[in-house]
């Protein structure tokens, strides 16, 4: 502490972006919108707003927003194998702080991102990807394990941030899967991390874009019911590469079609039809719910900036006390 109260954990995160605290939001595809960045950065964060695959006429709707209420740093995350021309484009012209790519090789696209002055976030899911992201030349490295919401690899957190933080040293690396606490964050930079990503704990925020009724299934939920499954990309009609599956909140769709995604598929414009008129409806025991293992640690919704307080206040008193384990 400083005399003020205030956690000041001061890591190459903090330094990069000026902020107070070593939070990110993870950019979550129509849940992390312009108001949930906002109210990170506003808080000492990092915002970054969730473009997924690149909505154009949302994306310029949420980053009017976001730029209109913060003059923090901010930044923008899209899908890597999707991301066309035109939409780098149109994110970059908002000017971020921060552009994130992830799920692809982001070569292509990393010259476009450093000449508009954008620092390049690349999130990884195995040793390999962090070699590409630094040969793309990323200004911050995410390692995400196989405990997150949404989208990942098959790589678990604890043993994936250090393995990383070696093979991209001196490249700053930020942890993320399954971190929904201050204990989390805590835990992240004793493995070398310059902070935490999180996903879930924001989707369960009073700003997050994400339907009430999805952030009661979250909040009621543990992370031992969220699986990993490619049942919600051949519904919504998505073609994933094979090696990315999506972990998400057990309901009766994925306890139907989980193992049987081939029949799925040969039926997939009747399904998919079915499944867009539960998502109107609201209909959690079909439509899709993105959550990670640290759901466990949710027990209720709250306001980003009370969350991004809490979790670097908690952080710093564990990292205070850890040296009463010496003798």
């Amino acid at each position: 502490m400083h005399g003020t109260g205030e956690a000041m954990i001061a890591t190459a995160l903090t330094e990069l972006f000026g902020l107070r605290h070593p939070i990110v939001l993870a950019p979550m595809g129509g849940v992390s919108g312009g108001r949930l960045a906002a109210a990170v950065s506003n808080a000492g964060g990092l915002g970054l707003v969730g473009g997924g695959y690149g909505d154009a006429a949302w994306l310029r709707n949420e980053l009017s927003l976001l730029r209109g209420e913060t003059k923090r740093p901010w930044g923008v995350g899209l899908i890597t194998w999707s991301l066309r021309p035109e939409v780098l484009e149109l994110a970059l012209g908002y000017r971020p702080s921060a552009f994130l790519l992830s799920f692809g090789d982001p070569r292509p696209y990393a010259p476009a991102i450093k000449a508009a002055g954008s620092k390049l976030i690349c999130q990884v899911q195995d040793l390999e990807q962090a070699r590409v992201a630094r040969a793309a030349g990323a200004d911050l490295i995410v390692a995400e394990g196989t405990e997150a919401g949404g989208h990942g690899g098959a790589r678990a957190t604890l043993p994936l941030v250090p393995a990383v933080v070696d093979a991209v040293a001196p490249i700053p690396v930020l942890a993320a899967g399954g971190i929904g606490d201050g204990r989390g964050l805590a835990a992240a930079l004793m493995l070398g991390a310059c902070g935490a990503m999180l996903g879930t704990r924001f989707y369960a925020s009073a700003e997050s874009l994400g339907r009430d009724a999805a952030k009661r299934r979250i909040v009621a939920s543990d992370g031992g019911n969220t699986a990993r499954t490619r049942v919600f990309d051949i519904v919504r009609g998505y073609t994933w590469p094979g090696h990315f599956l999506g972990r998400a909140l057990r309901n009766r769709f994925m306890e139907r079609w989980d193992g049987r995604e081939a029949d799925l598929a040969a039926d997939a414009d009747a399904a998919r039809t079915a499944y867009q008129a539960a998502v109107g409806e609201e209909d959690y025991d079909t439509a899709v719910v993105w959550a990670g293992e640290g759901a466990s640690l949710i027990k209720g919704v709250e306001s980003a900036a009370a969350l991004v307080a809490k979790i670097s206040a908690d952080a710093e008193q564990r990292l205070q006390s850890a040296t009463s384990f010496l003798r």
